[in-house]
């Protein structure tokens, strides 16, 4: 298996941008970055647990970043009338 020349990924490119459409690649991005993140934030958190690093920190658990709070969907529709 060799590496990736620029032909392989302009068309990896090309075909996520017909996928996705451009509208939506800056989300797509976004969110596989904060996944990204969470991930390696989640393993530096397991790592230090397993080496018994708590007593250098708090032991408070992290707060999730800040995201857009969601729409209020209004009254809650009911199953049985």
């Amino acid at each position: 298996m060799g590496n990736l020349g620029f032909t392989e990924i302009l068309i990896i490119l090309v075909v996520v941008l017909l996928l996705f459409g451009a509208k939506r690649l800056p989300e797509v991005g976004a969110s596989i970055g904060k996944g990204i993140r969470e991930f390696k934030r989640s393993l530096t958190d397991t790592q230090e647990a397993i080496m018994g690093n708590d007593d250098q920190r708090n032991l408070q658990p992290r707060q999730p970043e800040e995201t857009t709070p969601a729409k209020p969907a209004g009254e809650p529709k009911r199953l049985s009338q």
